[in-house]
């Protein structure tokens, strides 16, 4: 399990050692295009042929998105303009949670090349840079490519923190003044939602290491306490406490955690 170090970053996992996770992206494509030389070509223009690690992110999410009728090039200028260190750091502590998260996913370049849901988060990521710089037309826009391709479909103004697992993706729904604070993993079908027509700040606040089981629908201004988990299915309408379970419709408290517990890491679907 990792540790927070209370900056929104992760310490890396003791199979790392002393390699960076960009480092063993790279090692287990080269051995990887070995076993299935079918995919040499790929990876050789996505990873191993790359000139640093910002161009393996910004390639990779190119190819995803050239989808659209805009050319692959000029979406990768884009992205590859608009990362910094900052958004570099969440991409790798964000790699890092998938892989210490997901029992299926068993190696960094798996998470990197065929999670969509870690693709729709990095993706966000570029939109939130683009919106908050003053660009809030081609950040909604690549927010919409974002839903249309991967399927999360989270608004632009979003803020969301790092060691974030969105775990599947599909179905995620992300509103405009939702807050997400690090070390957070979320299931399929979430709603982070408003409830009805109100303006304003009017989205869900998820504090540090919060777990949000799949399907659940946590509405309006509310915070969901650090630590604590909200359970498949649930609708939450009222704010939850630090270091406990809600569950039900509408969801009520079942059960207060040890503080050492952290349902984001742990990934315990019981309630």
């Amino acid at each position: 399990m990792s540790k927070s170090t209370g900056l929104g970053l992760t310490e890396q996992p003791q199979t790392l050692g002393d390699a960076s996770v960009w480092t063993v992206i790279r090692a287990e494509a080269v051995e990887l295009a070995a076993r299935e030389p079918i995919l040499q070509q790929l990876l050789a223009a996505q990873v191993t042929d790359t000139a640093g690690n910002d161009e393996i992110i910004a390639r990779v999410l190119a190819a995803r998105l050239a989808v659209a009728q805009v050319e692959t090039g000029d979406l990768f200028d884009l992205i590859l303009s608009t990362l910094d260190g900052d958004i570099m750091r969440k991409v790798e502590v964000d790699l890092i949670a998938v892989r210490e998260r997901d029992p299926a996913c068993t190696t960094f370049l798996h998470a990197l090349l065929n999670l969509k849901g870690f693709h729709a988060l990095q993706t966000h990521r570029i939109a939130h840079a683009l919106w908050v710089s003053g660009r809030p037309e081609i950040a909604s826009w690549l927010a919409n490519l974002v839903s249309l391709v991967f399927g999360p479909d989270i608004h632009p103004a979003a803020r969301i923190g790092a060691s974030i697992m969105l775990d599947h993706g599909s179905g995620i729904v992300i509103g405009e003044t939702a807050v997400i604070e690090d070390e957070v993993s979320i299931l399929q079908n979430v709603t982070l939602g408003g409830t009805g027509k109100e303006t304003g700040d009017r989205h869900p606040k998820i504090r540090h290491g919060v777990m949000i089981g799949a399907g659940a629908k946590i509405l309006g201004n509310i915070e969901i306490g650090a630590f604590s988990k909200v359970a498949a299915g649930s609708v939450v309408l009222k704010p939850v406490p630090e270091h406990c379970t809600v569950a039900g419709v509408p969801a009520t408290l079942v059960r207060v955690h040890r503080a050492d517990e952290i349902p984001a890491e742990t990934m315990d679907q019981n309630i």
